[in-house]
This record gives C-alpha cells, structure tokens and sequence, in this order.
C-alpha cells in the first residue's frame, strides 16, 4: 500500500477499515513516498519497488509532482511506473446509480500507454528561451499497446476498439502509433477498429459518449481523456484504474488527483479508492470479498444515504 499526497492517507484509511469490517484476508505492506512533503529519496523507491516485485500487487493513491523544476526531470511516480515496467493504464468509465450526472447508462474503457510519449522526461533549452520536449513513440510499445486493448476487449465482451491519435499533425510519432494500431487490428477480426483525431474524440465523448467501447491512446491523450470521462460520470472520487505490466498490477484512481484542499475535511469521496481495492481483491481471486465491497459501495449511492 501506497497512500501517497493529499486526500490519499484519508482514502487508505477508509480502505482498511472496510476491509477489517468484511473480513478481507489481506495484509498491507505500507509504505510511504512524497515529493511535496520530501520523504522520497531512491532508497525508499527502491524499497517500494521490491516490496511490489515481491507481492505482484499494489494498492496505491496519487504521489503528487511538483511543478518546480528540481533538477530532475522524472518525477518519483514516473520512475516507479518505469522500473515495473507498468505500460498500460485501464480505466472503466462506468456510471454509478444514484449519481445525477448528464449522460446515464455510460460504459466505456480507457487504455493508455504511460512508459513514453510526452512523458519521457527528455527536455533541454536549446537556446536562451527555446527549450525542447521531446516526445518518444516506438513500434515496440505502440503495438505492445495496442495487443493490450484488444486482448482486454475480446477478454472482457467488448465489441470496438477506437485508435485515439494526433497523426494529421505529428505524421511520424503519432502515425507510427496510428499504422501499429491498424496492423494489430488485422488480428482480431471479431473486434470492430476504427480511429479518432484526439481534439474530435474529446468533442465527441462530451457529445455522445455511447458511440464509444473501448480507446487506446498514447500517454499525453489518455491523461487528458482519463479526467474529461471522468467528469461524465461524477468526478474524480468515484471512478477507478489500474496499471499492468507483464508481471505486475498496480490499482489506483482513475482519475490522478490529490485533492489537497479537501485534507482534513470529511469530505473526500472513497468511492474510486474502495472500487479499485474492490477489483484488486478480484485480481486475487478473493471474488467474494470483491464483491461484498462493490455491491455494498453502490447500494449506498444507489440508496442516496451520502
């Protein structure tokens, strides 16, 4: 377990005291690591990372990054998704009964790739005033990505896989991840493929949502995509993600926030963070526990008694 900055502690505490009320036959590994309150160093990331090497899952909240330039451009939340090599983050858009929001009945999942793309801490100033963000998109990674999102819907029942790009303008980046897409694609001919320019796809989710089932996209998009499908659905505090790499399972927030106003308030939203305990436990098999908690958090808001 990760707490991480912000509402994070709160949210945790919540987790452990529903799982002590249900009996869930888990024990936390707790550990610590904030840049904002300068308790990470690589000594407790490396503890971190072995205690998740060693248990294969982890239960984590928002590790907040300062906007201040350091001296390091990788933040300790960037650093930890690369060491575990957790490439591809999901996020299941699912509306909650009981949540008054504009657009009922939603149902879709966001895929991201989150080991490159902008987010590959490659930033230099060229000349006095010009600095340089270099955006790295592989063949590799792309079509890693790619066999993820449709693995994910043929597993799941899904029906469509939608390619959320930028390759009108970055021709060879984002069309690279475009042309992986497409050739992935061909393998799965039960799976329905189509492809969307990036500023057309958030219109449209804001528009009509349904039209949507599945998205894969490259880092950048799917940050920006994660929160706006979110706020469809009633925010940040009641929609859960996970990150995988081959070995590892990492459940979190959907939606990457720390909430910093709300610390010490009452008023931070558990739904997300015992959703995603919920789909951890159920990524352990412990199906019953999993669903004990995911029922009894949606009859609550289902009951309005919040």
């Amino acid at each position: 377990m990760l707490p991480g900055d912000g509402v994070g502690p709160e949210l945790m505490h919540a987790v452990k005291e529903v799982f002590k009320a249900a009996n869930v036959p888990v024990i936390f590994d707790e550990h610590h690591l904030s840049e904002v309150q300068n308790t990470a160093s690589e000594e407790k990331l490396d503890r971190v990372v072995d205690s998740m090497k060693e248990s294969k899952v982890a239960l984590i909240g928002k590790i907040h990054t300062p906007m201040e330039y350091k001296g390091d451009l990788a933040s300790y939340d960037m650093r930890l998704r690369r060491k575990l090599d957790l490439f591809a983050n999901v996020v299941h858009v699912k509306s909650l009964p009981g949540y008054q929001t504009r657009h009922n009945n939603l149902d879709l999942v966001i895929i991201r790739e989150q080991t490159e793309g902008e987010y590959s801490s490659l930033e230099h100033e060229s000349a006095k005033g010009v600095i340089e963000c270099l955006k790295i998109i592989t063949r590799a990674k792309s079509q890693r990505i790619a066999k993820f999102a449709f693995d994910y819907a043929t597993k799941k029942g899904r029906a469509k896989v939608t390619a959320v790009h930028k390759a009108n303008i970055m021709k060879l980046g984002d069309g690279l991840f475009l042309q992986c897409c497409k050739e992935v694609a061909e393998l799965y001919p039960k799976i329905k493929f189509d492809t969307m320019i990036i500023d057309n796809c958030c219109m449209q989710l804001v528009q009509n949502p349904y039209q949507f089932d599945v998205l894969v996209m490259p880092n950048l998009y799917g940050n920006i995509v994660d929160n706006l499908a979110a706020g469809l659905v009633g925010g940040a505090g009641v929609v859960p993600g996970e990150s995988y790499s081959a070995e590892y399972a990492v459940f979190e927030l959907g939606a990457r926030h720390p909430f910093a106003q709300a610390v010490g308030r009452n008023i931070a939203n558990p739904t997300a963070m015992l959703l995603s305990a919920s789909n951890m436990l159920r990524h352990l098999n412990l199906e019953y526990h999993s669903n004990l908690i995911s029922d009894a958090v949606k009859k609550v808001i289902k009951g309005g008694k919040v």
